[in-house]
């Protein structure tokens, strides 16, 4: 197995991205589940018509107020877009940040989770948001635990980072097990 290297992270290698996932889902017969951010929704329709039913997708978007107050950056529109297609989206908060943010934005210094963000972004921002949204959709009983997944993220738009790993609960942090990078950013 091969893993693809982008010079840099970002949105530019989307396609390139999502043509090396259907590539390794291809070569797998055990993986059932894709789990992806994409807070417009729009890299996760790209996902859909690439891996053409071959596998559920889940997509994880930001929280309300993430950017503005009350409000989602997904459209309504997409929502009903990605719903016909039989992808749900989950809306939450984040498994990472969440209500720590809260209190370090309010008292300052560092929570545990921030420790392990961190770590996880030594690899690159999208490996850290690939655990996130697996994390996100086992707590809300959307993909399976103890199966492996593919995790797709990036950073800001579009997604430049995809692994192979095995979700767990948010309880069992620790316990989750990435065992392949399918592709990400040097940068």
């Amino acid at each position: 197995m091969k893993i693809t290297y982008f010079e840099k992270q970002g949105e530019d290698y989307t396609d390139e991205l999502i043509a090396t996932v259907k590539e390794r889902l291809d070569e797998s017969e055990d993986i059932d589940n894709i789990v992806i951010a994409s807070s417009t929704g729009k890299s996760a329709l790209k996902l859909y018509d690439a891996v053409n039913g071959d596998a559920e997708i889940i997509n994880v978007t930001h929280h309300a107020g993430f950017k503005e107050e009350n409000a989602l950056e997904i459209s309504e529109e997409v929502l009903d877009e990605l719903g016909e297609k039989g992808i749900v989206t989950f809306v939450g908060s984040h498994a990472f940040s969440g209500a720590n943010r809260g209190v370090t934005n309010k008292y300052g210094g560092y929570a545990p989770l921030d420790i392990v963000a961190d770590t996880l972004r030594m690899f690159s921002h999208g490996v850290k948001v690939a655990c996130e949204i697996s994390i996100m959709a086992a707590d809300a009983g959307l993909i399976p635990v103890g199966d492996e997944i593919i995790a797709i993220g990036g950073r800001g738009s579009g997604v430049d980072t995809a692994v192979i790993l095995t979700p767990v609960n948010a309880k069992d942090l620790f316990n989750l097990k990435i065992h392949e990078i399918i592709a990400m950013p040097r940068d």
